[in-house]
């Protein structure tokens, strides 16, 4: 039988979805699934929509909830990690902050500025969690599908022994946009795509052996096209690969869309953007107007008396959980060690590649060069991230100040003495999820 231990199962929707496709397969629908919160509120609503889909799917399975992250873990084949640490609030000020400052974030949950905050809070939690796993079941996997993905999965990679990877959904559902673009089924598409997390892009994109790109580029000569994603679009369009991730996201993570009111007013509004999108999507929360949003949500799904859609979903972790217990082979995008892998970027810097997992582990892909235009931006991303890490680890808040320094963003808008001041008020706010550092001020 094997357990399956989700921390952070307080991520009640994503929890939902990934317990549905775990019983599908026949290797784990008499799986022991185990949900670990620190919310005892959330993780009940979290076993009883587990239950659910138990009952409904007629499955032998056992669903077990626990406040005990040790007890959870115990003897677990694989883990799924969806933490938040500090909760919305504390991802507030990311938001708020830079933006009195003049640096205007879109999602914030990735890298720059409020990407390194969210990664300062976040590392140290990350590692507790890997080094109970070295204690009470170290051959399992991890998936972590927490943000910032790549400075928590490159501390991880640095400084535990666990067979760890990051997922994320973009790769997957921009091929699908793609395809639907160009007039392509998507299972006819073939494509290699790589860089790192939310910065990786289509070295090929084929339909029919041929190089789709030029198809591509056709249909963004349609307006309703060009309009749904008008930076990635300007990005493919300028450096010629088309990247994974969101406008939105993408927008943050360079100095060409967010630096003056009237770039902001030309790229970065119009459908598909979501223009201040966490910071919108979580107003009512940060103002406390409707802090149980989530409770009427989940009760509604609870209590509909419609029967469960239980079919699965093309979410990697059920297929990757497959593959490590003795399961099919499973190919897919995941974060991990640059062990040359991609020749142009750092060895050991987290990198997002085509993985694939057996029952021994994940086994990374060699991809060769990224094209310069592509590698100078990702070199440059990997530098400050490497800071920003590295001052996790040994609690330096100059560190965090020169890993700021090189976030685009910031750069594009302030000088060194205001991100300075910026980095300071962020330390000052954030010192209680701070546990390595003795100081709080650069």
């Amino acid at each position: 039988m094997t357990k399956i231990t989700f921390i952070g199962a307080g991520s009640l929707a994503f929890t939902r979805q990934i317990v549905r496709d775990i019983l599908t397969f026949p290797l784990l629908r008499d799986a022991t699934i185990s949900l670990v919160d620190v919310d005892p509120e959330r993780l009940a609503y979290a076993k009883r929509c587990a239950e659910r889909i138990v009952v409904e799917g007629h499955y032998p399975a056992k669903i077990e909830a626990t406040l005990d992250r040790a007890e959870g873990l115990r003897g677990a084949n694989a883990v799924i990690s969806t933490i938040l640490v500090g909760g919305v609030k504390a991802f507030q000020p990311d938001l708020e902050i830079p933006k009195k400052y003049g640096v205007d974030i879109c999602v914030g949950d990735t890298r720059g500025v409020a990407g390194i905050f969210r990664a300062l809070r976040t590392i140290p939690v990350a590692l507790d969690i890997c080094r109970d796993m070295e204690r009470l079941c170290p051959n399992a996997i991890l998936l972590n599908y927490t943000n910032p993905m790549t400075m928590i999965c490159r501390a991880i990679q640095r400084e535990t022994k666990i067979q760890a990877t990051g997922l994320c959904y973009s790769v997957r559902e921009t091929v699908e946009m793609l395809a639907r673009w160009i007039g392509a089924p998507k299972a006819e598409i073939k494509s290699v795509c790589a860089g790192t997390n939310h910065m990786a892009w289509y070295l090929q994109f084929e339909w029919k052996g041929q190089d789709a790109y030029p198809l591509l580029r056709e249909a963004l000569q349609k307006p309703e096209i060009y309009e749904r994603e008008k930076v990635r679009n300007e990005m493919f369009l300028h450096l010629g690969y088309y990247s994974t991730e969101s406008s939105g996201h993408n927008s943050e993570y360079n100095w060409w869309f967010r630096k003056r009111p009237d770039l902001l007013e030309k790229y970065c509004t119009g459908p598909g953007f979501n223009p201040g999108e966490y910071a919108h999507f979580w107003k009512p929360m940060f103002a406390g107007t409707n802090p149980n949003w989530w409770k009427d949500y989940v009760e509604t799904w609870l209590s509909n008396p419609e029967p469960l859609d239980l079919n699965r979903s093309e979410e990697y972790a059920s297929y990757i959980i497959n593959a490590y217990t003795g399961g099919e082979v499973f190919k897919f995008n995941g974060n991990v060690a640059n062990e040359g892998y991609i020749i142009n970027l750092p060895y050991d810097a987290n990198v997002e590649i085509p993985v694939y997992v057996d029952a021994s582990g994940y086994h990374p892909q060699h991809v060769g060069a990224l094209p310069p235009q592509l590698a100078a931006l990702a070199n440059l991303t990997i530098a400050y991230e490497e800071m920003a890490v590295e001052a996790c680890l040994t609690g330096d808040p100059t560190m965090v100040f020169h890993a700021v320094a090189y976030d685009p963003l910031s750069a594009a808008v302030l000088s060194l003495a205001e991100i300075r001041q910026m980095v300071n008020e962020l330390l000052a706010i954030n010192k209680d999820y701070l546990p390595t550092f003795k100081h709080f001020a650069v």
